[in-house]
């Protein structure tokens, strides 16, 4: 994988996806991040940002850090409005943002933090290295 940023079609049966942004990498519990442009009729459109380690990532003090340094990447993208957690392993972002700008931003911080997240995920939980 060359972990190109890429717009994918939207699958069939997505009700309400109105665009998908992807960042594949040959490490993807590490390193894959996507983006959902979503849209349902008389709700608030946004994206959903998610962060595939972050179902790995259960404990502090890693675990907080790595949630303020996506959520201050993606409040610095062009666009947008709010970036707040949706649950483990999404965000939820508001404006006007483009997919791919919000890939690149949560994709440097994960590639940023991606030695300590391995060896979190190798059990090394007490990993403080920077």
């Amino acid at each position: 994988m060359d972990d190109e940023v890429r717009q994918v079609p939207v699958e069939p049966g997505s009700p309400g996806v109105l665009e998908v942004w992807i960042r594949e990498t040959d490490d993807p519990g590490t390193r894959n991040v996507n983006a959902l442009h979503v849209a349902e009729p008389g709700e608030i459109s946004g994206w959903q940002v998610a962060i595939w380690a972050m179902e790995y990532v259960q404990t502090d003090p890693f675990m907080s850090e790595y949630r303020q340094r996506i959520a201050d990447a993606l409040r610095l993208v062009s666009g947008v409005a709010s970036a707040e957690e949706q649950d483990r392993e999404t965000w939820w972002v508001t404006g006007n943002p483009s997919g791919k700008a919000l890939v690149e931003a949560a994709a440097g911080v994960v590639d940023d933090l991606a030695a300590r997240t391995q060896a979190y995920m190798c059990g090394d939980e007490d990993d403080d290295t920077q």
